[in-house]
């Protein structure tokens, strides 16, 4: 576990009841394996998926609003980090069950040396990544 770095992430989604059985599918096989539920400010209930050393938090939205959009202000993609290409590539084969969107299937990219990574959409269409770096993983 590291002892620095970002704590949890808050999505908002459209559905608890379809985006709660897709993350912790997801990211089950990735070391999020403890949910809990904690009163948001507004009295709602926040659903977290505890994982190495971070926390996904889902909330159901509470406004309507437009469809997402990653290129306005807002998160862009968030990316969950994998301990091998083996993982990615399960998880990709996974996905492929789903009802989503990849992006596109694993592969290297050129960002840094060895990233290996699957882009894909949830439910909602937010923009997600599994990626792995060799040496960015303690084993």
């Amino acid at each position: 576990m590291r002892s620095t770095g970002v704590h949890h992430v808050d999505l908002v989604v459209s559905s608890i009841e379809r985006s709660l059985p897709f993350y912790s599918a997801l990211l089950g096989p990735l070391g999020y394996h403890r949910v809990g539920e904690v009163e948001g400010e507004r009295g709602e209930t926040i659903w977290y998926l505890s994982g190495p050393g971070t926390a996904i938090g889902l909330r159901e939205a509470q406004s309507e609003s437009q469809e997402y959009d990653r290129y306005r202000i807002g998160l862009h993609h968030l990316a969950f980090e994998a301990e091998s290409r083996a993982e990615i590539d399960e998880r990709a084969a996974w996905l492929a069950t789903q009802d989503v969107e990849i992006e596109s299937e694993p592969q290297e990219y050129t960002y840094i040396p060895g990233y290996y990574a699957v882009f894909f959409y949830d439910p909602d269409g937010l923009k997600l990544e599994i990626v792995h770096v060799p040496g960015l993983v303690a084993a």
